[in-house]
């Protein structure tokens, strides 16, 4: 076994070499927790409570969304649904690999940031005392973790997904990306109702699942990708080589009209599929490849609370 713990996501990686890089990030969520985040990640996933109670009388200043209209029109007068809050969340997590998150035109490639960002988000939930698993599909297989509690199991739990082995090269280029190796029937089970799925991915243009409409009534749900720099904005200069894992195939570009009016077209499609599958924008984080995922996931959870 090798002294030096290999980047996430790189091929060869074991679970054991996986640990020193999540003890340190440990100390960043433990230090979010206490002196930034303040609360704000547990209030932003249990939301207005998620077990129905009973009904009672509205009053001025309540959400209007929980009147139950049934009772009301019986009654003749405003009645709400109240709830109550479950002691723990579940997170499960769905890591979508696929060899295009192998890109990276910097220091670091889009898979390795997405298994850092999720990597975060299961120490978040262990620094909060809740059950997290991980689905990891990829390479026509899939894995299944099955939620735990506690610190130790969950460190174990993300030392294993930050260990998974990347897609072969040439899987996209067979029509296998955006989902398409995900057991959504299976996942639809693996939680229990009302459960936090966040979905971890590259994200390429593509219809919505079969089924999702189906979890995003179970679960609370949420989309997570990392961009690289590139896919923003084509670069300029001179013309360049690069290999396309969704085609297979190795490309040249210069950056002619034709070029940027495709790429532009592309961005605007996959923006577009990015909003079908979660319409509320509180509930998709965008990081980048150049940018602190600490502080991306920070900036969700304060979003969500305002």
């Amino acid at each position: 076994m090798s002294d030096h713990a290999p980047r996430p996501g790189g091929g060869g990686s074991t679970i054991s070499s996986q640990l020193p890089l999540l003890r340190q990030l440990e100390w960043r969520v433990r230090h979010a927790v206490e002196n930034i985040l303040s609360g704000e990640y547990r209030s932003a996933f249990r939301g207005r409570g998620m077990e129905f109670d009973q009904v009672v009388r509205y009053e001025f200043g309540d959400d209007v969304r929980d009147i139950d209209w049934n009772v009301t029109a019986r009654l003749g007068e405003p009645y709400r649904k109240k709830f109550v809050e479950e002691r723990e969340v579940t997170l499960l997590l769905v890591f979508d690999d696929s060899p295009t998150l192998c890109f990276g035109s910097g220091a670091q490639s889009k898979r390795e940031a997405l298994l850092e960002l999720a990597g975060l988000v299961m120490l978040l939930g262990a620094v909060n005392r809740d059950r997290v698993g991980f689905v990891h599909a990829g390479g026509g297989s899939h894995m299944f973790y099955e939620p735990v509690r506690g610190r130790s199991a969950i460190l174990q739990a993300a030392s294993t997904l930050l260990s998974r082995p990347a897609p072969p090269i040439g899987y996209a280029a067979a029509g296998n990306a955006g989902g398409a190796g995900i057991p959504w029937r299976f996942i639809a089970r693996a939680a229990p109702k009302h459960s936090v799925l966040i979905w971890l991915g590259d994200f390429p243009p593509a219809p919505p699942p079969e089924g999702w409409i189906v979890l995003q009534r179970r679960y609370q749900t949420m989309g997570f990708r990392v961009d690289d720099p590139w896919e923003r904005t084509m670069p300029s200069g001179e013309a360049f080589a690069a290999y396309d894992a969704a085609s297979g195939r190795l490309v040249t570009l210069d950056g002619n009209p034709a070029e940027r009016a495709s790429h532009a077209a592309w961005k605007e499609s996959r923006e577009k599929s990015w909003r079908e599958l979660f319409p509320d924008p509180l509930s998709r984080l965008v990081a980048t490849t150049e940018e602190n995922r600490l502080d991306a996931l920070v900036r969700f959870f304060h979003a969500r609370m305002r």
